[in-house]
C-alpha cells in the first residue's frame, strides 16, 4: 500500500516525464460538486486530507494545500508538513502561491474539466509576468498514477414523483425555454448535478449523502432536452417518465455533443460549468454566453408541496433526534460511549422511523477538543470516548423523499463550567437574533450575518465559518445560491438576496482549540412578512427544526425578556408537535426538558 509520500514522489515523476513543472489539484469533479463520488476524490487520495473543502498545487520540488478557516487543525493533523506547505485561504490564493513559488518559464498542468473558466483567466492574468504557462492536460495525472482508482457509481436513477416534487418536469423545461427566449440563446447547459435532478425530477446515488446520478443536461429552446447518462441507469420507470421531449444518451457522449451548435448561441453558467464546456462549444463553431442557469434561483425557492414535504421530514427527523437526545443522555455518563457509537445510534434512531433514504452528510460527533473542529470527521483513529466533563456535539441531518434536514445539538456530559455555560448562551442569543430578524426585501445573507455573531463580538469572540447555507429538498444538504457568511468568508459568492421559499441553516458557533466546541443549528424559512405601518416589502424567518435545546447550558443571566420567551415558546412548540410520534417515556423525557426556562 503507498502513502501519501509515495504518490506525491510518483506524481512529481509523471509530471516530469510530461513536460510539466506543476499541476493543480483540487477537490472537487467535472460537475463543480462540493461532495464527489469516490472515483473524484483525487485530493484525498494524494494527500490524506479529508476534509469536503481544498485544494493542492504541486511543484518539482515543492507542494501547498489550500484549506479555509474550518480545517486548520484538521489539515495538520491529516496532511504532512514535511511534504506540504499548509496555504490559508481566502488570506492567500493559488495564483499567490504559484507566482512566489514556480520558477520562471515553468509550465503548469491543470485539467480543464475540474476548474471554471474564471478560475484559469485568473490564474493566466497572475502568473503572466513571471512567464509562467497553463497548459490544460488532456489526461489527469493523478489518474495515470492512481492504479485502484474506483470506477464512477453505475447505481439506477430514481423518478421523484411530482407529488413530491409540486411541479412537473415537462413544467420546469418550458420555464427554462421561456428564459431562453428572452436570453436570445438556443440551449442551456446544465452541468450541475442537482439542478439537473431537480429539472428532470429525478433522483440518484451516484454520490454519498446526495441524491444524485452522473449525468449532463442541454436544454433546448423548444423544451426538448437531451440527458447525458450511462444507459444501465434507466429503468423502464425512468425512461417512461423522461418521456419523448428528453432524449437520452450516453454520458461520454457529452463532449462531441458540444461540438455540434456551430452557428448557434449557447448559455453556460460559469460558476457552474467547467472550462472543458466552453472550450469544446467554442471549438465547434458555436457561441457561448455566460449566463446563471435558471435553474439555481428556481430550485432554491421551494414551492408549497416541497416546503410542506420539509416540514413533514423535519417533524419525523426531529422524533429521531429527541430519542437520540434522551439515549445519549442516560448512557454517556455511565461511560462505555463514543463519538463513533453515539454516531452510529443516531443512524439507528433515523433508521427506526422507517423512511431515511440516506443521511444528508457524514455526521459530525465530536467530544472535547474535537468539538473544536467545525467539520470534523470521525475516523478509527481519531474516535474519542464521551467522558464527564466535556461537551458532546452532534451534527447531523438526513436524506427523506420529501425533504433534506440538517441540525445541530450540543450536550454536557456531567456539570458544564461556567465558561461553557456563558459561551453556550452567547451562541443562543445569536442564533435567536437570526431566526427573528425582520428584513426588507432585497436584503442579502451578508447583511444579516453580523446579527448571529453580535453576542459573541461583545466578548471578543467568533467563529470561522459561515452562518447560514442553503438546503435542497431531497437534494444537496448545501445549495446555492443564497448564504449567510462574511463577504470575505470562502465560497461566499457574489451577494445574493434572499428570497420566499428559501431554506437556510441558522448556525452561529464558537470554538475553543484543545477543549470543546458548540454549535446550534436550526433550519429557517424565508417567509413574507407583513409590517402594520410599514411601507416596503419585509421578509422574516419561520424555524423549521424540531428538536429541544439543551436547558442545562443555558445561563439565564445573559438573557432578555424576548430571549427567555422565544426558548420558552421553542421548546413549547418542539414538545407539542413531537409528542404524537414518541412513545410515553421518550414523551415524557421530552415534555421535562421543554419545560419552561425561567429567569
Amino acid at each position: 500500500m503507498t502513502t501519501p509520500s509515495d504518490r506525491l514522489a510518483a506524481l512529481r515523476a509523471h509530471l516530469s516525464a510530461n513536460d510539466l513543472d506543476g499541476f493543480i489539484v483540487p477537490l472537487t469533479d467535472e460537475h463543480m460538486s462540493e461532495y464527489v463520488g469516490s472515483y473524484a476524490q483525487r485530493l484525498a487520495w494524494l494527500t490524506g486530507f479529508g476534509g469536503s473543502a481544498g485544494s493542492a498545487v504541486v511543484l518539482a520540488a515543492r507542494a501547498a494545500i489550500f484549506t479555509d478557516g474550518r480545517y486548520t487543525i484538521q489539515v495538520r493533523e491529516q496532511v504532512s508538513g514535511d511534504d506540504w506547505d499548509y496555504v490559508g485561504v481566502p488570506e492567500h490564493s493559488i495564483a499567490g502561491w504559484l507566482a512566489e513559488h514556480a520558477p520562471a518559464g515553468a509550465r503548469i498542468g491543470y485539467d480543464p474539466w475540474l476548474h471554471t473558466r474564471g478560475a484559469i483567466e485568473e490564474w493566466r492574468s497572475a502568473l503572466a509576468p513571471r512567464d509562467v504557462t497553463l497548459v490544460a492536460v488532456e489526461d489527469n495525472p493523478v489518474d495515470a498514477i492512481w492504479h485502484d482508482r474506483p470506477a464512477p457509481s453505475d447505481a439506477a436513477m430514481a423518478v421523484q414523483p411530482e407529488a413530491l416534487a409540486g411541479v412537473s418536469s415537462a413544467a420546469k423545461r418550458a420555464d427554462v425555454a421561456d428564459w431562453l427566449a428572452r436570453e436570445g440563446a438556443d440551449a442551456l447547459v446544465v452541468p450541475a448535478l442537482d439542478s439537473i435532478a431537480w429539472l428532470f425530477n429525478i433522483r440518484g446515488r451516484d454520490v454519498a449523502r446526495t441524491p444524485v446520478a452522473l449525468s449532463y443536461a442541454i436544454v433546448h429552446a423548444d423544451g426538448t432536452a437531451d440527458l447525458f447518462v450511462a444507459p444501465d441507469k434507466l429503468s423502464p420507470a425512468v425512461s417512461e417518465h423522461l418521456g419523448n421531449a428528453v432524449r437520452v444518451q450516453d454520458r461520454a457522449a457529452f463532449a462531441g455533443a458540444l461540438r455540434g451548435f456551430a452557428g448557434r448561441t449557447v448559455a453556460i453558467d460559469p460558476a457552474l460549468a467547467v472550462a472543458a464546456i466552453f472550450d469544446a462549444v467554442e471549438a465547434g463553431g458555436g457561441t457561448t454566453v455566460a449566463r446563471r442557469d435558471p435553474t439555481v434561483l428556481a430550485k432554491a425557492c421551494k414551492n408549497p408541496v416541497e416546503i410542506a414535504g420539509h416540514r413533514d421530514a423535519s417533524r419525523r427527523d426531529g422524533a429521531a433526534v429527541t430519542r437520540f437526545l434522551r439515549w445519549i443522555a442516560a448512557e454517556a455518563p455511565k461511560g462505555g460511549q463514543t463519538e463513533l457509537s453515539a454516531a452510529a445510534r443516531l443512524l439507528q434512531f433515523r433508521q427506526e422511523g422507517g423512511a431515511l433514504r440516506d443521511l444528508s452528510f457524514d455526521t459530525i460527533s465530536a467530544t472535547g477538543p474535537n468539538g473544536a473542529l467545525p467539520h470534523y470527521h470521525v475516523t478509527t483513529a481519531s474516535n474519542r470516548a464521551i467522558e464527564d466533563g466535556h461537551l458532546y456535539l452532534i451534527d447531523s441531518g438526513g436524506q427523506y423523499d420529501d425533504g433534506t434536514t440538517d441540525l445541530t445539538r450540543v450536550v454536557p456530559i456531567g456539570t458544564p463550567t461556567p465558561e461553557m455555560r456563558d459561551r453556550y448562551t452567547r451562541v443562543l442569543k445569536g442564533h435567536i437574533a437570526l431566526a427573528t430578524a425582520v428584513f426588507p426585501e432585497g436584503t442579502t445573507g451578508g447583511q444579516l450575518d453580523a446579527l448571529a455573531r453580535a453576542p459573541l463580538w461583545q466578548a471578543g469572540l467568533d467563529y470561522a465559518h459561515g452562518t447560514g447555507h442553503g438546503v435542497g429538498s431531497f437534494l444537496a444538504v448545501h445549495e446555492g445560491p443564497a448564504r449567510i457568511a462574511k463577504p470575505s468568508y470562502p465560497g461566499s459568492g457574489p451577494s445574493e438576496p434572499l428570497r420566499a421559499g428559501m431554506i437556510l441553516s441558522n448556525e452561529p458557533g464558537y470554538y475553543k482549540a484543545g477543549a470543546y466546541g458548540i454549535r446550534i443549528e436550526n433550519l429557517l424559512l424565508v417567509v413574507a412578512r407583513d409590517v402594520p405601518g410599514g411601507d416596503a416589502g419585509m421578509l422574516a424567518f419561520e424555524t423549521l427544526t424540531l428538536a429541544p435545546l439543551d436547558r442545562d447550558l443555558i445561563d439565564t443571566s445573559l438573557l432578555t425578556r424576548d430571549e427567555l420567551m422565544w426558548i420558552n415558546d421553542y421548546q413549547a412548540w418542539v414538545a407539542r408537535d413531537l409528542a404524537p410520534l414518541l412513545d410515553e417515556g421518550d414523551r415524557a423525557w421530552l415534555v421535562s426538558r421543554c419545560s419552561p426556562v425561567a429567569s
